[in-house]
């Protein structure tokens, strides 16, 4: 018996969808692809298969752009995806991981602490003592792993990282080889060799990538969702899945409860409300998706727990607090903006005027 994880892999969570694409694909498949490059875009954006079979959105977005990404992987660039935070770039990467190579794990994560040993490779020490340098005592790094097998590396936060190790990248991506000097060899790339990297637009300066290194790349920006019913879709389903993925004993969010939520965070984020009558201050974080997301579901795990198993305002006015305010001072002045400016005078949102006033007193 399989054993149930938390989160499964792209490629786990969906086999049956890319087994079912795969079969029904009978279009040409670059090198070591497991479907065609417009299989790939059905995945990510969802469709039906000719037998019937549906395949789920995975990304909600511009269809154009979700095509660029995929033609870039299939040319000798690699792909950065930009965008501010809770844009879908990991979540994107992953899938497109899946699609192309069905394998999605081979990540380096960048922060200020990542060394060029996660880019390229490290050592077994104890065997490097024992035996001095060789290929048995190497230790691939997940780069170097894609180069072999003619997979998609994925690099998270790239511009978190620092400039000489960003800088690490540039022979694996113009040469396509990995020199390992102490053995006298090149790693050298098979076909199918990618990679997917992710940058924050807010990360910009922290350490910007050089000039060398950008020309490697070609970037697709992953705006926030377009409109509010974009948003709400992309709210709703995740939650749902989130709910069942934990075993939440909740109803799935009401349609309702997830538009508040999301309406919130737009206004907040733009500095003004929906029909552009009242200006507002905007506050210090970023107000993303994701984030909305995460209050929808601490909702449902209140709402299952501690309620009656349906989501209301007292169960989303802790999450919007916390999501909100982040600064005690700033924040705290927009969000108390916000809640008499407008909350307080929605009729329909009086429910929620009175759950958060309740919280904030």
């Amino acid at each position: 018996m399989t054993e149930t994880v938390l989160r499964p892999a792209a490629e786990q969570q969906y086999a049956a969808e890319l087994a079912a694409l795969a079969a029904a694909d009978d279009r040409p498949r670059p090198p070591r692809w497991r479907m065609s490059p417009r299989a790939v875009v059905t995945y990510v954006l969802g469709g039906a298969l000719p037998d019937g079979t549906v395949i789920t959105p995975k990304y909600v977005g511009d269809r154009r752009l979700v095509e660029v990404a995929v033609g870039t992987l299939v040319t000798d660039r690699a792909l950065l995806l930009v965008g501010v935070p809770g844009t879908a770039k990991s979540w994107l990467s992953e899938h497109l991981a899946a699609a192309v190579s069905g394998n999605s794990t081979l990540v380096v994560q960048g922060t200020a602490g990542t060394g060029e040993d996660q880019v390229r490779y490290g050592w077994n020490y104890a065997r490097l003592i024992a035996e001095g340098p060789s290929e048995a005592a190497l230790v691939p790094s997940p780069v170097m792993t894609a180069m072999r097998t003619g997979a998609v590396a994925r690099v998270e936060e790239l511009t978190r990282m620092p400039a000489e190790v960003q800088d690490s990248f540039i022979t694996v991506l113009s040469e396509k080889v990995l020199p390992v000097p102490e053995l006298g060899i090149q790693v050298q790339a098979v076909p199918g060799f990618t990679v997917i990297a992710t940058a924050n637009d807010r990360d910009r300066g922290v350490n910007q990538m050089s000039s060398a290194l950008a020309r490697r790349f070609n970037t697709v920006v992953l705006p926030p969702p377009a409109s509010e019913d974009a948003e709400v879709e992309i709210v709703l389903a995740r939650a749902s899945q989130l709910g069942r993925a934990l075993e939440l004993p909740a109803e799935p969010p009401a349609l309702e409860e997830v538009r508040r939520v999301v309406r919130i965070f737009r206004e907040l984020r733009d500095g003004s409300t929906v029909d552009g009558r009242t200006q507002l201050k905007k506050p210090g974080g970023s107000l993303s998706t994701a984030e909305a997301i995460s209050v929808v579901t601490g909702g449902m795990a209140l709402a299952g727990h501690f309620g009656d198993g349906r989501i209301t305002a007292d169960e989303l006015a802790s999450g919007l607090l916390g999501a909100v305010v982040k600064d005690r001072v700033s924040d705290a002045a927009a969000w108390q903006e916000y809640l008499e400016a407008v909350v307080k005078e929605r009729p329909d949102w009086r429910d929620l005027y009175r759950a958060c006033r309740d919280l904030v007193g």
